[in-house]
């Protein structure tokens, strides 16, 4: 039996035990973790991995790509956040949709794109459910950004670049914020905020993603 078939009190449970733990791990910005917890997590993995949907692990989802571990997700979204709102945002690297969700929850619009088709159907097919009108899911190379939406407010990139990626540096608007995994052998979160056209930039925590790769497929 999975967690996606019992009640969907055992399921709110679960989702509350990893806020506790998001809390407990540093997370303070209390709208990220309200997100955290609307969003079902267990209905964007494999139903043989739903039981491990809760815990503070990446977990495959095809295509030799990782949904990432809660306070990642947590994390980055909380360093978009500090002391403003996200406003339209822009999300490299769509995956199963579950970042995507819950960004949902916090962002005017979010514009979401996947290189991977299939992955692209699947975060399609996961977020039909939810019934969220201001996620817009498109098949993109993201380290392109997505021109014809920009300028956006923030972006965030769910895989690692080698360095900052010039398009979507440029596609950032006055006052907004960008935040990216860099690095290859050993990664860290860097947050560009840009003041005008001054680009102000900041590492963070050590982190793991996959490559952002160029194209799709």
């Amino acid at each position: 039996m999975t967690i996606r078939s019992v009640d969907a009190g055992q399921a709110g449970r679960a989702r509350a035990r990893m806020v506790d733990r998001l809390r407990g791990q540093g997370i303070r910005d209390e709208r990220v973790l309200a997100a955290m917890q609307v969003v079902p997590r267990h209905q964007f993995v494999e139903e043989g991995l739903a039981y491990s949907a809760y815990d503070d692990t990446p977990l495959p989802i095809g295509f030799q790509q990782t949904i990432s571990q809660p306070f990642i997700v947590a994390r980055m979204i909380e360093l978009l956040r500090i002391g403003r709102e996200l406003g339209k945002t822009l999300e490299v690297g769509a995956g199963c949709g579950y970042q995507a969700a819950v960004l949902a929850q916090l962002a005017s619009e979010v514009y979401a794109v996947e290189r991977i088709r299939p992955l692209l159907d699947r975060a399609r097919a996961n977020l039909r459910p939810l019934r969220l009108p201001n996620v817009r899911l498109k098949l993109a190379d993201g380290s392109l950004g997505l021109s014809e939406a920009a300028p956006f407010d923030s972006i965030i990139v769910a895989a690692a670049a080698i360095g900052l990626p010039q398009a979507l540096k440029e596609q950032l608007a006055p006052g907004g914020r960008l935040i990216v995994p860099v690095g290859s052998s050993e990664q860290r979160l860097l947050l560009v905020e840009r003041q005008g056209n001054i680009f102000r930039e900041s590492w963070h925590e050590a982190v793991r993603f996959v490559p952002l790769l160029a194209g799709t497929e």
